[in-house]
């Protein structure tokens, strides 16, 4: 235990186990005793109920713990958190229970979830709070000097709200000159204390004497009162007056009206003047006073008050009786309050399920309810009852405890609410009684299918319907509730001539409305049955299907179709009819049906234009043409005649035919006739629709490929314009085209080529071919070059001259001859070897030529710009130029001052000078390659 409660808890903890109630898992109710000192603060801790219990904290609050006092008064609470009992109000053992010693509290404390209860009672020890009291402050006493020694003067005595050794306990009396004191025990455990002569008086000497009368209580600290006593000492009366009973005992009943006699009391005195003895209430408590009167005359006490035996059992009343000479005497009244039936029984309602479900097993705990009565005796013997005729039952589980059960199965859709009278009857006469309703309600199970109307549904609808047309509402009722009761509708999945049902009806779930998905022909489809399913809400849910039959109704929608005569667009069909054909001669016959149905498919016929009306006729129901008079040789050979066929619909529909009626006995004679018939051409209704469409699709494609077109050329002159300025500095590497000393090339061609650096076209003038002899000269220079060649292989052979440093590319970038350290002439001279190049080890690839291309170009356009001399074949052109390599990533720049290797160029003087062509005068030295090169 901890502060407050350490030292005051006696230990006497119990437990014992009751099964009162088959139906239910378990009734386990126990008993706990706790003791506490009174005035606690509240808060203050009283006992760790979990503890003392065996139970986890956690099941105070899973069972909602709550602690019930028949009184309603709530003097001791329930911490949850921690188990705990603490003082809820500060507990006054006085207020309490007054004069009595035993106090104690007592209360249940109630679990659910299980439902189970606990008897806890709280003794109440006193604690020395209150000290004694004096009714008066101060004390008359009239004593007669002829007081004899011995004699009794009772005081009144201090009053003490504590008990035990709390209370009143001694007495004392200063001065002890004449008197002292005499204190006895009472019959209800009180102290009468009362002065006793021991020295006579003598009022000649001494007419008043002063006394302090002293009262301690035993308590710790002890605590006391004083009062002081004022002695008149009087003359004569020697005699007090004495009761004729030492205790009076009588009883009352509660509720008694008031000016009721309950007692008399009377006394005697042996003087004369007995007559003038008076009776007093002494030491009479507030309840007292408050409830009882005492005549001073006749000394009879009556009823002033309303007695509750609930509140006071028995009453100890103290009567004194004085009489002139101030002689008293003491006597005491014992009421008993007798029990009337004057208090109907009490119901409370510990625990109620406001709701149970209508599965509910029987057996299922309602509600547990508490009977309380504050009568005694028969009058607090309860009997607990409910209405008959219902599915409950009342049944007790402890003493002032019942358990509303269910004593039978429940169906909400027979009761959904319950009004269950519960009736508390005591034992009294006549009896008295109590009724508190319950109102359960009966929670819903999902126990019942929703159900259709109708067994079957038939729905009609006319054809060529509009999409979303409402068909049909279809209902469905569930005699659940809430949830359970809502009902939505779903159409069971099938199939319909390979398409889905649900592609031609559908509906929606929450009202049932059935909706057309499409439009229904009747030629195609009649009808159908499908399956609607309603399903509730409740877990699991519950269904039930319906057969839907859909109906297409047929609608006039289809006009006649002529299956003869055969209409056709490039022939002419005649009917032939000899001129001597007789009346009602038999023509043709008009073929046509209606795929509709009913009277929409009932056709006629009629004549609707003709060359000659009086001539035919066509039969109204069969469509049989026949003559109607005889024909003559005025009838016109060529006869046309427009029948039109009507069906009977509302609005009827309608087609027409043409017949061609040749009046001719021969069939050249028809022929004739018939060669420049003239037909009517039918036109597609739809055929300018067509032109104007594919026009529009023509123009669109016409614009968009210009536009693509004008897109291409401008990225490209953008591209080109990029990589024209991107490549100024790029030397440009001639391709000299070999020179054939065998005489195989026979024309040499002079270019004079004109380039920019902004555009990649540039013109190309062709000159005439060389002579004769400026072939031979160039053969003959080739053959020296060959012949130089081959005297120099020893020496390039020992040793090879190192590359230009300038020349600083990769083997894969170097424009030309590809390898690196191999001279041209290493690989071996041979015809179409190039002066200072040496021979192409293999075809010159398309970025070599290009590179070869726009060195001619660069030195045409300097040879243009200048008109200086060629260059030729003894000397390398100076390069000025930077060249892009197609396929390559390098950007090669020559020196200017850079010579041709020497070992590559023929010396000046290897040829003779006559036969050397000067740079000015010699047209092949800016000779560009051929086509023939090229291969």
């Amino acid at each position: 235990m901890e502060s407050g409660g350490k030292g005051w808890l006696h230990g006497s903890l119990f437990f014992y186990t009751v099964c009162a109630l088959a139906l239910l898992s378990s009734c386990v109710t126990g008993q706990i005793r706790y003791s506490i000192p009174e005035e606690m603060p509240v808060g203050s801790f009283v006992g760790n109920i979990a503890s003392d219990l065996g139970i986890e904290p956690k099941r105070l609050i899973s069972g909602k713990a709550r602690v019930f006092t028949a009184d309603s008064s709530e003097y001791i609470g329930l911490d949850k958190e921690n188990g705990h009992l603490v003082v809820k109000n500060k507990i006054d053992r006085e207020e309490l229970c007054g004069e009595i010693s035993a106090c104690s509290v007592s209360f249940d404390v109630i679990f659910d979830n299980p439902m189970e209860l606990y008897r806890v009672t709280v003794d109440i020890q006193d604690i020395n709070d209150n000290s004694p009291v004096f009714p008066k402050s101060k004390i008359e006493q009239e004593i007669s000097e002829l007081a004899v020694l011995g004699a009794r003067f009772p005081l009144e005595s201090a009053i003490d709200p504590d008990v035990g050794v709390n209370t009143l306990q001694k007495y004392t009396l200063q001065p002890t000159d004449h008197f002292k004191l005499n204190v006895q025990n009472g019959a209800g455990g009180n102290k009468n204390v009362e002065m006793v002569l021991h020295s006579a008086l003598d009022r000649e000497k001494k007419k008043h004497h002063n006394l302090i009368l002293t009262a301690f209580d035993g308590g710790k600290p002890q605590r006391s009162a004083t009062v002081q006593i004022n002695i008149i000492v009087l003359d004569g009366n020697d005699n007090a007056p004495v009761f004729s009973q030492s205790s009076y005992k009588t009883s009352v009943i509660e509720n008694a009206p008031k000016s009721t006699i309950v007692a008399k009391v009377s006394a005697t005195d042996a003087d004369e003047s007995s007559h003038g003895i008076q009776y007093y209430f002494e030491h009479a408590t507030s309840a007292v006073k408050a409830l009882f009167s005492i005549d001073a005359d006749s000394g009879e006490v009556k009823v002033i008050g309303d007695i509750d035996y609930e509140k006071h059992k028995q009453f100890t009343v103290k009567v004194k009786a004085k009489d002139h000479g101030g002689l008293t005497d003491s006597s005491e009244i014992i009421i008993d309050v007798i029990d009337i039936n004057d208090n109907t029984p009490k119901i409370t309602i510990m625990s109620f399920s406001s709701a149970v479900s209508e599965d509910a097993a029987p057996g299922t705990v309602i509600a547990m309810i508490n009977v309380q009565d504050l009568d005694s005796g028969d009058n607090s013997k309860i009997t607990c009852s409910i209405d008959l005729n219902s599915p409950f039952k009342i049944m007790s589980s402890l003493t002032n405890y019942y358990n509303l059960v269910t004593d039978s199965e429940l169906d909400r859709e027979q009761t959904a609410e319950y009004n269950i009278t519960v009736t508390a009857v005591d034992g009294g006469n006549p009896p008295l009684s109590t009724k508190e309703i319950l109102n359960l309600k009966i929670s819903d199970v999902n126990d019942h299918a929703p159900q259709f109307k109708q067994e079957s549904y038939n729905a009609f609808i006319a054809e060529n319907n509009p999409p979303s047309t409402n068909i049909l509402t279809v209902k469905a009722e569930d005699m659940d509730w809430g949830p359970n009761a809502k009902v939505s509708y779903f159409l069971i999945d099938g199939d319909l001539n390979g398409a889905p049902l649900a592609s031609y009806i559908s509906i929606n779930p929450e009202t049932g409305v059935i909706y057309a998905e499409k439009s229904f022909d009747y030629e195609q489809l009649k009808s159908f049955k499908m399956q609607i399913k309603a399903q509730d809400g409740g877990s699991p849910p519950l269904s039930n299907n319906v057969t839907l039959n859909i109906i297409i109704q047929d609608q006039n929608d289809n006009a006649p179709q002529v299956l003869y005569p055969v209409q056709t667009g490039g022939s002419v069909v005649a009917e032939i009819v000899p001129r001597s054909a007789d009346v009602g001669y038999f023509v043709t016959k008009v073929v046509a049906v209606d795929v509709d149905s009913g009277q929409n498919a009932w056709l006629s016929y009629k004549l609707q234009k003709a060359t000659d009306r009086a001539l035919f006729e066509v039969g109204l129901q069969n469509g049989e043409i026949r003559t109607v008079r005889q024909v003559t040789d005025k009838d016109s050979v060529k006869q046309k005649l427009t029948v039109v066929v009507e069906d009977n619909g509302q609005p009827s529909r309608s087609a027409v035919v043409s017949i061609n009626v040749a009046v001719a006995d021969s069939f050249p004679e028809v022929l004739s006739e018939f060669t420049d018939f003239t037909h009517e051409k039918q036109y597609n209704d739809h055929l300018t629709f067509y032109l104007v469409l594919a026009l529009a699709v023509v123009s669109l494609l016409f614009i968009v490929s210009i536009i693509s077109i004008i897109s291409v050329k401008v990225y490209r002159w953008r591209q080109n314009k990029l990589f024209f300025k991107s490549g100024t500095n790029l030397p440009v590497i001639p391709y000299y085209p070999p020179v054939y000393a065998d005489g195989t090339l026979q024309h040499v061609y002079n270019y004079e080529m004109c380039g920019t650096t902004d555009s990649r076209m540039s013109d190309v003038k062709f000159v005439r071919p060389y002579s004769q002899n400026t072939l031979v000269s160039q053969s003959r220079l080739g053959t020296v070059q060959r012949e130089k060649k081959e005297q120099e292989v020893d020496d390039l052979t020992l040793e090879q001259k190192p590359p230009n440093s300038d020349w600083r590319f990769p083997p894969n970038q170097r424009p030309g001859p590809s390898g690196a350290g191999v001279r041209p002439d290493e690989a071996g001279a041979g015809p179409g070897v190039i002066a200072g190049t040496g021979p192409w080890p293999n075809p010159p690839t398309e970025a070599e030529q290009l590179q070869a291309l726009m060195a001619a170009a660069n030195e045409a356009s300097e040879a243009t710009a200048t008109l200086g001399p060629r260059y030729n074949l003894q000397y390398g052109p100076e390069y000025r130029q930077n060249v892009y390599i197609p396929g390559s990533t390098a950007t090669l720049t020559a020196n200017p001052q850079q010579q041709v290797p020497q070992q590559a160029l023929p010396p000046p003087q290897a040829l003779p000078p006559a036969e050397v062509p000067k740079a000015a005068q010699t047209p092949a030295s800016k000779k560009k390659p051929t086509k023939k090169d090229k291969k």
